[in-house]
């Protein structure tokens, strides 16, 4: 790979432009265990391996940007989650994080169920052999068609959105001869500390059945009225990336209320409660993520003391994980092309990816870390901004990290962390071919999403 020497942006952190950015590493070819999954590291030549494969061969077979995703790593994930709630509990995998029948089948294996939110993430999982009494299907504005899809499958459950929503799925099931299994969705005025787009509890947005002003019960009282509709119980979700459980404290204890109202005025006692999901992960060295088993005895403890207040049985707990699963198990590989530094500011590097494969950076001021991974660097580090090769000022995939000053054109970085939401919200922007998503384990690579080809995108364009 080439080396030419190029101007040098700002290094010394006596000299930094103001910014959201940590200081350097000691040494910046150590790589922070939290944001790696975990059969990263590198090699005697100091290049990073994943699975046991070097970046340099994985580059060369698959072409860069391409998502390398620690299958070994997403499985133990899994198992931890199911191990931490235990059988008497429901942990279902959010798949907009990221679905693919791969990662279905991974799922059923290791014993997790499967949220969808549209007819083409149903499609996906029962394609690839998920059980669809395992299947609960969200969403806030579900087609007719999706479901009457839904409810032929035999999903395990519907999570109700609207007072629409609840006509609507009661008279398809009734035609249908079933009763479906459902759930409604409260918004419980929590004010989750997150990025606003993200931040699901607050009465002022799309999602859910409003708790304070009494339509959540009223919808209860419509659902329990209607043939077509079993309800089991209530779902929240706060919102994502969050790391204090408080707000899951307020949530829960406002659904127990709820629950208790329920007992109070219909004699029924819900038998499951939905927490959602939207735990955080490491992105950076900064954030501090809890084990699931943290997670699990928090969120358990919770609803037992809200329960044992208002006299309850505690209903079943269920989560969503979905970042937490599958975000730290992928990085995203990039071939460095330009280097342009500013004097006094920082040195752009530009990369053969950007927005169109990690939009989060853009849309929820997302934050990154980045390495130098097809080997390792002496050189004194430069504060970078990496960015993309559309036609965006907006086009950053990492705002400002730090990088070896010798970085040249042709070098490998990788940023990781990407395996939520970077493919799955991933476009065709300047008609930008969407990435691969490679699956790494015990030596063996193989793709499980494959890359776009501009025969796929003259497919589409019919006119």
């Amino acid at each position: 790979m080439s080396r030419s020497a190029h101007p040098a942006g700002p290094r010394h952190a006596d000299v930094l432009p103001e910014g959201h950015y940590s200081a350097p590493a000691a040494d910046l070819n150590v790589l922070d265990e939290k944001v790696w999954s975990r059969t990263v590291t590198r090699d005697a030549d100091g290049a990073l391996t994943v699975g046991g494969i070097a970046v340099a061969r994985l580059a060369e077979e698959f072409g860069t940007p391409a998502y390398f995703l620690d299958e070994s790593d997403f499985r133990a994930r899994c198992r931890a989650w199911a191990d931490a709630f235990g059988p008497d509990a429901d942990v279902f995998y959010a798949g907009k994080a990221f679905l693919s029948r791969a990662v279905v089948r991974w799922l059923k294996e290791e014993g997790l169920n499967l949220d969808v939110c549209s007819g083409g993430e149903l499609t996906t999982a029962l394609d690839a052999g998920m059980p669809a009494e395992r299947i609960a299907f969200h969403g806030n504005n579900k087609t007719v068609a999706e479901i009457e899809r839904a409810v032929e499958a035999g999903v395990g459950r519907i999570v109700l959105d609207s007072f629409q929503e609840i006509v609507r799925v009661a008279h398809i099931a009734q035609r249908h001869g079933v009763r479906q299994r459902v759930q409604i969705r409260v918004t419980v005025g929590v004010e989750a500390h997150t990025h606003e787009f993200i931040a699901t509890a607050h009465e002022d947005q799309k999602f859910g059945i409003a708790l304070a002003d009494g339509q959540a019960a009223e919808a209860v009282r419509r659902a329990l009225a209607l043939d077509g509709l079993e309800l089991i119980g209530v779902h929240s979700h706060i919102g994502s990336q969050i790391f204090d459980m408080a707000g899951f404290e307020v949530s829960a204890r406002r659904v127990v209320q709820l629950l208790a109202e329920i007992r109070d005025e219909h004699g029924v006692e819900l038998p499951e409660i939905d927490l959602g999901g939207g735990l955080g992960i490491a992105y950076t060295s900064d954030d501090d993520p809890r084990e699931p088993h943290e997670i699990a005895k928090a969120l358990s403890d919770i609803v037992g003391r809200e329960c044992e207040a208002a006299k309850l049985r505690t209903p079943r707990i269920s989560v969503e994980p979905g970042r937490a699963i599958v975000g730290p198990t992928a990085f995203t590989l990039y071939e460095v092309g330009t280097i342009k530094p500013l004097e006094g500011l920082r040195t752009y590097v530009s990369v053969d990816g950007g927005m169109s494969d990690n939009i989060r950076t853009a849309l929820y001021d997302a934050e990154y870390s980045v390495a130098l991974v097809s080997r390792t660097s002496d050189a004194e580090p430069m504060l970078v901004r990496v960015v993309g090769k559309h036609c965006e000022s907006g086009d950053i995939v990492v705002k400002d990290a730090f990088l070896p000053a010798d970085l040249a054109p042709g070098d490998l970085i990788a940023v990781p962390a990407t395996g939520a939401y970077c493919r799955s919200m991933a476009s065709n922007y300047n008609h930008a071919l969407r990435p691969p998503v490679v699956a790494v384990r015990d030596g063996e690579a193989r793709v499980i999403v494959r890359r776009e080809t501009e025969e796929d995108l003259l497919r589409l364009d019919v006119g």
